[in-house]
């Protein structure tokens, strides 16, 4: 993922950064604990899309 779009990106919901996972390839807001799926290259955006995470679920960095 370009790192230059990964700055400008930011969690649809609080507005707070996100982390990119790059092994499940989905971009994480610590936040509001969701991973928005990353697919063909291309972030999906859409809280619907959104895969909560559990809270024993460790969050990378």
């Amino acid at each position: 993922m370009d790192a230059k779009l990964l700055e400008i990106l930011v969690c649809p919901i609080c507005k707070g950064p996100l982390f990119h996972d790059k092994t499940r390839q989905e971009l994480i807001c610590r936040g509001d604990r969701l991973a928005f799926p990353v697919k063909d290259g291309i972030p999906v955006m859409l809280e619907g899309e959104a895969r909560e995470l559990p809270a024993d679920e460790e969050v990378g960095q």
